[in-house]
């Protein structure tokens, strides 16, 4: 089958090419408008079935005002702020200002009976709260937009009042977010040239795969923009899509540019050369390809917007890449013939004698490995088991103003309400009694009200208030930052109390804790989806048992190490990065499922060179030295330039962003090194030929589905992994 497609996409280069241009453009035109479709709501991470959700939707039905959005003014004054005194001209200009907005339903000063602890511990600043109705993101943007300019033109309030909350909060995490992407961009596309030029030694073959990194890119934004047709998509899938699409494109490219010219270097004619490249490396990407979007697709088994969101683009984004690398880029390189070897200065051409002293050190390091496999493998399993145990400790916390950077109005009030406020009261915990159509026991609320007085860290509790016919509501103010452990204990504890009719929650906290508590019911679910769907893959590659088993565990251990390094990194505060509550819940679970399908890709790529040197007669030992020292460079220099795409992210202002990129890089580096230079060929030892065991029926199944491919498919006639690096034709 790949034979055919490569000369099919020999004969018909050109129109493929033009075909390939025209869907470019279409893309381009159609995906531009993409980041306008995108979801950006703070119920992105929210469960939609889940109980805090409902209490959210019965508030904002009974009072028009949606809990999870709002406004805070930050207010600074020249003069001591008391309760119970008229407050000043900046203050009624802040409130004015909120009561000005059409969206606004409700406004709270310190004046207010309910604005007990809206003044500074210095009473030189206050808060001036505004609830607001339920708003779609572009309307949020809009109004903070507008709310910034105000304050801007008002003298009264320009440089004495900061817009804030979890509104602008949620849309200026957004901006930054988009900001830093967009820098992450620019920093690594030139990075990524240079690294590719010193891999190619030449600048035709370093730009065509980086090529393709902006074409998937550009497939990947009309794919996603077909999507939000048809369901809501986070606008957080645009920095997967980034880095992945980068990332992956480049390491196809490298695959397929590498052996086409491997085979011009072995004086095949073009249209051969194209056609054994597609039959060898084309397969390899493709299986390649399925396991990476295997893991990203476990990702749609939580319920989460953000989650299913960033499972589905990181499929489209796999698959975009994929096709460009089958069809659009064998059929540039059909037009580009010797060519691809342009503008390769001779001083830089690398010799045959060169790759065989890279292969040799692969070589000689595996075989030292297996002359004592269990002291290695004990030594490699413990570092990263050492790399990981920072995990045991391991908290998490959520999204929230506090995250964003001081330059930012959100993030400079979060600041100073954490520093320089008691307690504002600004994110209460909202309970939501379900009374039914009878009238409810005042004795049975007032106890429940005084039992959740009790409860440790509980400063305060309202008297209940009814909100429609069925369903009343209790409000308590819960002491410290709402992502704090102790917050989450306290709101833990109320859950836990028996209320006097059925009752859901909802505030920072309590969506927090509902967050967390859907994604560990579902983590079974995406866990099994993940593992069962890796397994049939790596079988159906290898045909054994036992080596996709070995596998998942390896991918465990180096996914498990990642974790540790994050919690040390972030958690815990080390490589000059501030500590932090906990790492961010949702992380976790992308840096997972992508550095668990590359470190499978990976392994497909060594695999592939075991299988064809057993095939070829080598014993378990020499077979594995053998595929070590064919794939250990061009693995290697994938992870790398992997990693510059993913790493860049860990630059940006965002700490969830920086976790995202530092994790993912961390993993595939760990997994592109020690993993394969100790681990795999220490068990691949160890086991001999009980890796590649696989019960008869199994066998004769695999046998079936997959029939020995014939000599000019099989990976034993060719290189599908390692380029041999072969000296670049003269230009000209």
């Amino acid at each position: 089958m790949f034979s055919a497609l490569g000369s099919a996409l020999h004969r018909r280069r050109v129109a493929v090419l033009l075909l390939a241009l025209l869907v470019t453009v279409l893309a381009t035109a159609y995906g531009g408008s993409v980041s306008e479709k995108l979801s950006n709501g703070l119920s992105d991470y929210d469960d939609p079935g889940g109980g805090n959700v409902v209490a959210r939707e019965t508030i904002a039905k009974a009072t028009g005002v949606d809990p999870q959005q709002g406004y805070l003014l930050l207010v600074r004054t020249d003069e001591s702020l008391k309760p119970g005194v008229a407050p000043p001209a900046t203050v009624k200009a802040a409130v004015e200002l909120l009561r000005s907005r059409s969206e606004v339903k409700d406004v709270i000063d310190y004046s207010s009976a309910a604005g007990t602890g809206l003044i500074s511990k210095d009473g030189r600043s206050t808060v001036v709260v505004g609830a607001v109705r339920t708003m779609e993101y572009q309307e949020s943007v809009d109004a903070e937009k507008a709310i910034q300019e105000a304050i801007k033109d008002d003298p009264v309030l320009k440089d004495r009042t900061w817009l804030g909350g979890s509104t602008p909060g949620h849309v200026q995490v957004a901006k930054v977010s988009d900001e830093d992407v967009s820098n992450a961009e620019l920093i690594a596309a030139p990075i990524i040239l240079v690294v590719l030029f010193l891999v190619f030694r030449g600048l035709v073959a370093a730009f065509v795969p980086l090529l393709g990194g902006f074409v998937s890119l550009l497939l990947t934004m009309a794919g996603l923009r077909l999507t939000t047709d048809f369901m809501n998509v986070s606008a957080g899938a645009m920095s997967l899509s980034f880095a992945l699409g980068l990332g992956l494109s480049i390491d196809f490219g490298l695959l397929i540019v590498s052996r086409f010219r491997d085979e011009l270097a072995a004086d095949k004619d073009r249209g051969e050369a194209l056609r054994q490249t597609v039959a060898t490396a084309g397969r390899t990407v493709l299986f390649s390809a399925l396991t990476v979007a295997a893991a990203l697709a476990a990702l749609t088994a939580f319920p989460h917007p953000y989650l299913r969101s960033m499972g589905l683009a990181g499929v489209i984004t796999v698959l975009s890449a994929a096709l460009f690398a089958l069809v659009g880029l064998p059929a540039l390189l059909a037009v580009l013939g010797h060519r691809i070897n342009s503008l390769a200065p001779r001083r830089w051409q690398r010799s045959a004698g060169t790759a065989a002293a890279t292969e040799g050190r692969w070589h000689r390091m595996a075989s030292a490995v297996m002359r004592r496999p269990g002291i290695f493998a004990v030594v490699a399993t413990a570092i990263l088991l050492l790399i990981a145990s920072p995990l045991a400790g391991v908290r998490f916390t959520g999204v929230d103003p506090a995250l964003l950077p001081k330059e930012t109005s959100a993030g400079q009030v979060a600041a100073v309400l954490e520093k320089e406020y008691d307690d504002a009261g600004t994110a209460p915990l909202q309970i939501v009694l379900a009374t039914g159509d009878l009238a409810p026991d005042n004795s049975r609320l007032n106890d429940y009200v005084a039992r959740i007085k009790d409860v440790p860290g509980v400063e305060a509790v309202a008297a209940p208030f009814k909100l429609d016919e069925r369903h009343w509501e209790i409000d308590a103010v819960v002491a410290g930052n709402p992502l704090d452990d102790t917050a989450q204990e306290s709101v833990d504890a109320v859950q836990d109390l028996k209320a006097p009719y059925s009752a859901a929650y909802t505030g920072v906290t309590a969506d927090f804790l509902a967050q967390r508590s859907t994604i560990g019911d579902s983590l079974p679910l995406a866990a099994a989806i993940l593992a069962g769907v890796t397994l049939l893959l790596l079988f159906a590659f290898s045909g054994a048992v036992v080596l996709p088993l070995m596998a998942l565990v390896m991918n465990l251990l180096s996914t498990g190490a990642a974790f540790g390094f994050l919690v040390w990194v972030f958690q815990d505060g080390n490589l000059g990065f501030s500590p932090q509550n906990g790492l961010e819940a949702t992380t976790p679970l992308l840096v997972f499922a992508l550095a668990f399908g590359l470190s499978t890709d990976y392994n497909v790529f060594l695999l592939s060179r075991i299988k064809e040197a057993r095939a070829q007669g080598m014993d378990d030992r020499a077979a594995v030295a053998y595929g070590l020292s064919r794939t250990g460079s061009i693995v290697t220099s994938a992870a790398v330039l992997f990693c510059v795409p993913v790493g860049a992210l860990a630059l940006s202002r965002l700490v969830f962003i920086q976790e995202l990129g530092l994790g993912a890089a961390f993993a595939v580096l760990l997994d592109a090194t020690l993993v394969r230079a100790l681990l795999v060929p220490s068990l691949m030892a160890l086991l001999g030929a009980a890796a590649w065991w696989a019960p008869a029926p199994l066998r004769k199944l695999h046998q079936a589905v997959f029939p020995h491919r014939s000599k000019s498919e099989s990976p034993v006639a060719s290189d599908e992994s390692e380029p041999r690096e072969p000296v670049a034709a003269p230009v000209g």
